[in-house]
């Protein structure tokens, strides 16, 4: 299980990577201009395409087949930290509070962003079972 978790830890620092300088044109750029929504249902299969790329990566370099357990593992550890890293951004960028954060994934946006994380947290698993052939 300890590779599980590595592979969850190094899932989401290479995801939220990502999905920070995504996330930065979206609001400084495609918001203004398209607004939130549009804006990120035009991030989302991009950002979706990239977590079954790593997900499937690490899954191939840290975790067996068929190891479903493990694929739950990664997914947990990586979504866990990719809310706590959410909420930080939320608070200390967006200066939310946790309950406005809670308010905006109820938003149409919001709950697509949130739609995507939790994807985001079953593409390990379903590498794992076998499902990216």
């Amino acid at each position: 299980m300890a590779k599980a978790v590595f592979a969850g830890f190094a899932y989401v620092v290479v995801i939220f990577a990502l999905g920070f300088a995504l996330g930065t044109v979206r609001v400084l750029i495609l918001v203004p201009a398209i607004g939130e929504t549009v804006a990120v249902f035009l991030e989302l299969p991009v950002m979706l395409a990239a977590c079954w790329v790593v997900a499937g990566f690490l899954t191939r370099r840290f975790i067996k087949p068929g190891h479903g357990s493990a694929g739950v593992m990664m997914g947990a550890v990586a979504f866990a930290l990719l809310m706590i890293a959410e909420l930080v951004v939320a608070v200390s960028v967006f200066d939310r509070s946790l309950s406005e954060q809670l308010a905006h994934w109820l938003t149409v946006a919001g709950a697509a962003g949130l739609s995507g994380q939790i994807a985001f947290a079953v593409f390990p698993w379903l590498h794992v079972r076998g499902f990216s052939s």
